[in-house]
């Protein structure tokens, strides 16, 4: 009886700012985590961008690119030792701005959380809820530090359930005072079928945006931490690797092994998926083959229609860094719905 060896997964875990809020809190008692709510012209970090703070100036991540980081950081401070949120504006017109280094013509809101092991709790379930890929809202009430976590199939106030649809934060006035209303929803995650030359830079393109990236391949040689260093690896066959992943809305799927039988096995598992984006390395020709085979797999021309192939956008491309800025391009482009 021949065995079959488990799939191999070589993991290089990505932290985000609850992470680093709860093991500091254990660690040190307090953070803050700092959360940009809103933003004008030219502003360096999109909403939902987060900075954790601890004691003695200690932060991860950031809220502007280092431009009003050292102004945040002292009100983080400040608002740890009160124990209460502090909604901040920088701006092209104000001093504070001017002195971070905010010359740029832009504005930003970010609101300050302080939390305590008190908050434990709260941290935590949002954690999990990130871990396992489920969307919640998390509420703060600004006046007494106040939270509360929603999650699908709760009964939702009209304003947390339309941050849900939407995933927009949002800074609304109620009777107990002002409330903010943060969805947090899974990260754009991108599965890379084929630890390719290509599959390389764009892995690692992918991770400095800000996504998840999964790199699959049966084959060893190619996947392996010498070459992909900073994404999680699944040393498997596509199908089997997808079905232990699950691809939800908020993932990603490139096909660049270049190599049919593969490449078919992952295209065939993504058109039976709701993922929000498929592409698929190779020429027109080779496109066209393709389509005859998933034809032959019994895939309508509208579920073969969802895969952008050639993939990436036509900007001329030329070598594995380029076709990766276009293929990553794309992914952006369709993350964020621009025509």
């Amino acid at each position: 009886m021949t065995s079959i060896a488990p799939p191999q997964h070589i993991q290089r875990p990505a932290r985000d700012a609850w992470e680093v809020a709860r093991d500091w809190v254990e660690l040190y008692g307090s953070v803050a985590i700092a959360t940009v709510i809103s933003t004008w012209g030219s502003a360096p970090v999109p909403v939902g961008g987060q900075l954790v703070v601890g004691p003695d100036d200690r932060f991860e991540g950031s809220v502007s690119g280092g431009c009003v980081e050292v102004d945040v950081l002292s009100e983080a401070a400040d608002a740890m030792a009160e124990g209460r949120p502090r909604l901040l504006t920088y701006g092209v017109a104000e001093e504070t701005a001017w002195r971070a280094g905010l010359p740029c013509g832009g504005e930003i809101q970010v609101i300050v959380e302080p939390l305590s092991r008190a908050d434990i709790g709260h941290i935590t379930a949002v954690v999990e809820a990130r871990r396992e890929r489920r969307p919640v809202v998390a509420t703060t009430r600004l006046e007494d530090n106040t939270r509360q976590l929603y999650r699908e199939g709760d009964p939702l106030l009209p304003a947390v359930a339309n941050a849900l649809a939407t995933d927009k934060l949002a800074l609304v006035d109620t009777p107990e005072g002002q409330v903010l209303i943060q969805p947090l929803l899974p990260s754009l995650r991108v599965i890379v079928a084929g630890a390719s030359h290509i599959g390389q830079v764009f892995a690692e393109l992918a991770r400095q945006v800000g996504y998840a990236v999964t790199v699959v391949d049966p084959r060893p040689a190619f996947a392996n931490v010498d070459r992909f260093a900073k994404a999680m690896i699944i040393i498997e066959r596509p199908e089997a690797a997808f079905a232990e992943l699950g691809l939800d809305a908020r993932t990603a799927v490139v096909a660049l092994t270049h190599t049919a039988h593969i490449d078919d096995e992952a295209l065939s598992a993504a058109l039976r998926s709701p993922c929000l984006y498929i592409g698929a390395l190779g020429s027109r020709t080779t496109h066209a083959k393709r389509v005859e085979r998933l034809r032959a797999e019994g895939f309508t021309e509208a579920q073969i229609a969802r895969i952008h192939a050639p993939v990436g956008i036509a900007i001329g491309a030329k070598g594995p860094a380029e076709i990766a800025v276009s293929i990553l391009a794309q992914i952006i482009k369709v993350a964020r719905g621009a025509p």
